[in-house]
């Protein structure tokens, strides 16, 4: 290992967010700089020229490629996932995308979970299929069942743990020693704990994916997508990214770049208000339900101490209603009378975003798919941000 790696491994992780990848930054601004150029100058000798065309992810080639913001942006993000490599993408699916189809080709298999984010569902339920990929959907929660599907030509398992939007969790250590011993990918989308809360590669998964739109950005005001993995793993994607067209602008990593550098901070205010806020409405009698792991009622509390560092700011719950209709209506009443929660999709920011997911997803699911997947019309998803909990706690309260 190397001198900087070394002094790198020594790093805390609230230095590693400033510090890490400074050497990408070579000019004297303390700030880096935003690489505003489509192309980078030849080198002279055309012998380096070619070399440089056919390597991966350069930094000075061509901005579809690579360029300085986003080598500094993917050392960070390698690091806090404790993995090999990082890649960073135009999107959270730019991210999806390009790790699924560096995982599997037509004519093998996938497991994945029955309830997806709405736009991985689409590519995992309508997309694989047309290019040959069949896929069988299992509950998160059971592990059994992720191995009953499992089948000769299996060759990736997906997860996204908490899920989206019931926050349930799949047991990552379970699932990943069942796919290492048959050669099986595993890929987990983190987006929803953040790599604050929680570190796949260190219970045995493969290759972490993220929205980094949500809290690895932060602020509401940039769309990227990470993925982190072995070096020959990101290699793979790189490829398949730069073909999909799903490189990442150098304004968009400059301002990635910019939100890491607080996500511990951030973090640590918004794990400490979603308790609290959770343990508020789960005991207020307009409430009916609350899906957040680390509540003391949650039946999954115990997987979720032993795989996650902490909670993260996601929850969702359910209003009361004598019937659906009901639900609905009171759940609309609730969205409209709270003043800071910002009824918006999208999550993660430092702003509390809540969001109705029955009519975000209207179009995504069935009437009879969404039920089945527990999607209730009363239910509402929140992403606490670290406004003061006191405020927070306050407008809930007038609004319920």
């Amino acid at each position: 290992m190397s001198e900087g790696a070394n002094q790198n491994a020594k790093m805390k992780l609230e230095t590693g967010l400033i510090h890490l990848g400074d050497e990408f930054n070579t000019t004297s601004a303390v700030a880096p700089p935003i690489w505003q150029t489509s192309t980078y100058l030849a080198p002279e000798d055309p012998a380096a020229f070619s070399e440089l065309a056919a390597s991966i992810n350069p930094t000075e080639f061509y901005s579809r490629h690579g360029n300085p913001t986003n080598a500094q942006v993917q050392a960070i993000i390698a690091s806090l996932e404790h993995a090999e490599a990082a890649l960073v993408t135009a999107s959270g699916m730019g991210a999806v995308s390009a790790a699924v189809f560096a995982s599997v080709k037509a004519g093998e298999h996938v497991v994945t979970q029955k309830i997806l984010y709405a736009a991985s569902m689409i590519l995992f339920r309508d997309l694989l299929p047309k290019y040959g990929v069949e896929v069988t959907f299992v509950e998160a929660t059971d592990t059994a069942a992720f191995e009953k599907a499992i089948r000769p030509n299996t060759k990736l398992i997906y997860l996204e743990t908490p899920v989206n939007p019931l926050m349930t969790l799949t047991d990552l250590k379970a699932v990943s020693a069942l796919a290492k011993k048959r050669g099986i990918t595993t890929i987990c989308d983190n987006t929803f704990a953040s790599p604050i809360n929680q570190r796949p590669i260190d219970l045995g998964i493969d290759v972490v994916i993220h929205s980094a739109t949500k809290f690895l950005g932060g602020h509401s005001d940039l769309t990227a997508g990470a993925i982190c993995g072995t070096k020959e793993f990101v290699k793979a994607a790189w490829r398949m990214m730069i073909i999909f067209g799903s490189s990442l602008a150098s304004f968009d990593s400059w301002l990635l770049l910019r939100g890491l550098r607080t996500l511990s901070l951030r973090m640590e205010r918004i794990n400490a208000n979603a308790i609290a806020l959770a343990d508020y409405l789960v005991s207020h009698p307009n409430i009916e339900t609350v899906h957040f792991p680390f509540l003391k009622t949650h039946p999954q509390l115990s997987l979720a101490k032993s795989q996650m560092l902490g909670p993260s700011g996601m929850m969702s719950f359910e209003v009361r209603g004598e019937s659906e209709e009901e639900k609905f209506d009171n759940a609309q009443s609730l969205l409209k009378k709270l003043r800071f929660p910002k009824n918006a999709v999208s999550l993660g920011g430092v702003e509390t975003l809540i969001v109705h997911p029955a009519s975000m997803w209207r179009y995504h699911y069935t009437p009879e798919q969404r039920k089945a997947s527990g999607i209730g019309l009363g239910l509402i998803r929140l992403s606490v941000g670290i406004e003061h909990i006191d405020d927070l706690i306050g407008d809930f309260r007038e609004a319920l």
